[in-house]
């Protein structure tokens, strides 16, 4: 072995044997304090925000289709553009944020995600729209990996599994709301005034966050040089199990946008011909993830986080085989059933990544969501033909295999005992 190889694999040991930082357990944030109150909110906030801009066009795909005459794939695109720029950006906010701290990383992407979006709504052109939506994407990167770390960090051991449930309710009332208001609003006005206003509020929430989450006090900076960044990065992909975290994240939320994505061409047609309002205000199936998520981080101390991540994906898939009847009161109850499920384990699978990460937690985080993110804009766009050629069953059948590899994953996740 030469020299440079054995100085890598010497550098490689020493990070894995090395935690991020000794601290004292007074210095956690502990549950029922005002610092853990103050953070609680500005991260719910933070995640609200980010899904609300990140998914407020997908009840109004339909609408984009008609005004700017591009297909329901094509229309996918607006979404699948964000999250698609989103994944890429986290190969880089991550790391940034593990040199130059974890608030300011977050504080400056939300603000520049609200203004981008405000920005679109005054767009004329199709290509002026996936512009728009590909640099929201690209901004709104700097949160999510990030908001996760934070909480690693910060928040004592014992309650971080609550913590990122709270965090993740937070990521699903922001999927609601900003679903919910686009849909309605447009029926009302348009589909111009409803981004607009998520544009409003999102900047009043990243206002709102900056004031009042508690600087960092275990952040400790770390190099952005490309070797460091390296070794760390193949730190993480030898670890036993968080390449199996990062395939899972991939599955749930490909699974997960294709459905949403789909659902609303398949209730503004025949033979139940819902309004786009309706449609809108089919969003409050979101609040069942809001209780889940906090839930299932609740379960995970009594159960462990195998068990309840395979139990959430099976309802994730009882759900969805409620979707494939025509009777909409077998539909919504599986759309609930399908939300609650994803939420559930996409807590647990992202409040998993802080414990097994060694080192560089936000590039770990970053990964996560990297998968997370290309999952959603490569099953995204792949579930509109299958919706073009198949119908809804064409799409139940894509989502389920998606979801049958999520149990496998799972499973073999249990098996290892991490």
């Amino acid at each position: 072995m030469s020299r440079s190889s054995q100085a890598v694999t010497i550098r490689e040991d020493e990070l894995s044997a090395k935690p991020d930082s000794t601290v004292a357990s007074s210095e956690w944030i502990e549950r029922g304090s005002p610092q853990f109150m103050r953070v609680t909110l500005a991260l719910f906030s933070a995640g609200l925000a980010t899904f609300a801009l990140l998914y407020c066009v997908q009840p109004i795909l339909p609408v984009l289709s008609q005004q700017f005459g591009v297909s329901p794939a094509e229309s996918s695109i607006s979404l699948s553009l964000s999250t698609g720029l989103m994944a890429l950006g986290l190969l880089v906010t991550g790391p940034l944020s593990d040199a130059i701290g974890r608030k300011s990383v977050m504080v400056t992407a939300l603000m520049l995600a609200a203004i981008c979006t405000l920005i679109s709504a005054t767009m004329t052109s199709w290509q002026g729209i996936l512009m728009m939506r590909a640099l929201i994407g690209l901004s709104l990167s700097g949160v999510a990996a990030v908001g996760m770390t934070y909480l690693s960090e910060e928040i004592h051991p014992r309650v971080i599994a609550f913590s990122m449930g709270l965090y993740i309710s937070g990521n699903s009332i922001g999927g609601m709301s900003g679903r919910l208001l686009t849909g309605v609003l447009t029926d009302f006005f348009s589909w111009r005034v409803a981004i607009g206003v998520i544009g409003c509020f999102s900047l009043a929430g990243a206002l709102m966050f900056w004031k009042i989450l508690p600087a960092s006090r275990h952040f400790r900076p770390a190099s952005l040089r490309p070797r460091s960044l390296f070794i760390n990065f193949r730190l993480h992909w030898r670890d036993k199990g968080l390449p199996f975290l990062f395939a899972e994240g991939f599955l749930l939320m490909g699974a997960f946008v294709t459905l949403f994505n789909y659902i609303g061409y398949r209730l503004l047609s025949a033979p139940w011909s819902l309004s786009q309002a309706v449609v809108g205000l089919l969003s409050v199936v979101y609040l069942t993830g809001s209780w889940s998520s906090p839930k299932a981080g609740a379960m995970t101390s009594r159960f462990g986080r195998g068990p309840v991540m395979i139990g959430a994906t099976t309802i994730m898939l009882a759900g969805l085989l409620l979707t494939a009847f025509e009777s909409l009161w077998l539909i919504l109850p599986g759309m609930m059933l399908f939300t609650a499920g994803f939420f559930a384990a996409h807590s647990v699978a992202s409040g998993w990544i802080g414990p097994r990460a060694r080192r560089a937690k936000g590039q770990a985080s970053s990964l996560y969501l990297f998968s997370y993110y290309v999952g959603s804009s490569v099953a995204g766009t792949l579930g509109g033909v299958f919706w073009h050629s198949y119908g809804w069953t064409g799409v139940t059948l894509f989502i389920s295999v998606l979801l049958l590899l999520a149990l496998f994953v799972g499973w073999r996740l249990q098996c290892r005992k991490l």
